[in-house]
């Protein structure tokens, strides 16, 4: 079926070209009752019979390549109009044989119009329906690459829970026999934390506000791993806490931060945290130290930081929202998280 649109526009067409006919045959010497009554039925077999045809474009839609369809289709419409029109003309005003000469005089003509005006809605027709076509293939492939997305981000985030949750159960049979108070907090905090990761869906928009909550549940949980070799200093203007940011996409810079920061070292080492707001722009930054002699720059670039950056990408479009440097032993990763994406 068309929309109302189009058939307001068929309707319209035919309206203008009956006014047209109307006066060309009344200057050919027909009177006018008769002028109107030619030209309505000549559009009305063409509307009609360019409507039907134009339906069936609907489930046929011939490619640009194969245009020339069109135009033998347009022609045999025009030619069954014309012989249906000439066959009533005969019919009706059979008494009139100056009217039926005028007709037989003017089949030519009539012809040519009929043909270029049912070409004209043909194409009309094809152009509609190529276009939803179009529409709706465009469609779904939104709709696949959106699957697509949401499936790459969930695996994202089921590879890095592993890796988390070996590590803290590894802690807590440690701390079963030495300090089984120290291991039921842990459990307690390791429950709060998975609790809180289930809550949320990969493409969640969070204040930052809560997502520091929720990182402190994690940051709680590593202090117990490492005591009191881990320090965080975690500083967030007062402007950037209502920002939002996508779900759980902290946690993984901040384990990265610290397997790179305390592994391979006996000391405290102090991860410093911070949040602000630039250019409608959340830039939150992290770092840690590092010990050259054993730990190479960028060797804390592995997969937390790449799935953060590919996550970024899948929701943002964008390749630059994930930086890393280091100067002075200190390694730095920023994150900015555009406000203004739709």
């Amino acid at each position: 079926m068309f929309p109302l649109r189009v058939i307001q526009v068929y309707v319209g067409w035919a309206l203008l070209w009956v006014a047209v006919q109307t006066l060309l045959v009344w200057a050919g010497g027909v009177n006018l009752q008769r002028a109107l009554t030619d030209a309505l039925l000549t559009n009305l077999l063409l509307v009609g019979g360019g409507y039907a045809m134009g339906t069936g474009l609907r489930y046929y839609q011939p490619s640009i390549k194969q245009g020339a369809y069109l135009l033998g289709w347009s022609l045999g419409l025009a030619g069954m109009c014309m012989a249906l029109f000439y066959w009533l003309s005969g019919k009706l005003y059979g008494e009139e044989t100056a009217y039926l000469a005028f007709v037989d005089a003017t089949l030519g003509v009539r012809m040519a119009f009929a043909w270029l005006m049912v070409l004209l809605l043909l194409l009309l027709s094809w152009m509609w329906f190529y276009t939803l076509e179009r529409q709706e293939d465009e469609k779904r492939k939104g709709d696949v690459e959106k699957m697509a997305r949401e499936a790459e981000l969930y695996n994202l985030r089921q590879q890095l829970q592993p890796h988390f949750l070996f590590n803290s159960l590894n802690s807590i049979s440690a701390l079963v026999c030495v300090k089984p108070e120290q291991a039921r907090k842990m459990v307690q905090q390791l429950s709060d934390f998975l609790r809180g990761t289930l809550r949320k869906d990969n493409q969640q928009q969070v204040r930052l506000s809560d997502e520091l909550k929720h990182l402190q549940l994690y940051l709680d949980i590593e202090k117990v791993r490492f005591g009191h070799r881990l320090q965080i200093e975690v500083e967030a203007q007062e402007e950037s806490l209502p920002l939002r940011l996508p779900a759980l996409l902290l946690q993984p810079v901040v384990e990265n931060a610290i397997k790179f920061g305390l592994y391979g070292t006996v000391g405290a080492t102090t991860i410093k945290i911070h949040a602000a707001a630039v250019d409608s722009q959340l830039v939150v930054t992290t770092q840690n130290p590092y010990d050259p002699t054993t730990q190479q720059p960028y060797e804390g670039t592995g997969f937390g930081l790449e799935s953060v950056r590919r996550r970024l990408y899948l929701l943002y479009a964008r390749q630059d929202l994930l930086a890393v440097h280091q100067q002075d032993h200190v390694f730095t990763t920023t994150i900015k998280i555009p406000q203004n994406h739709d």
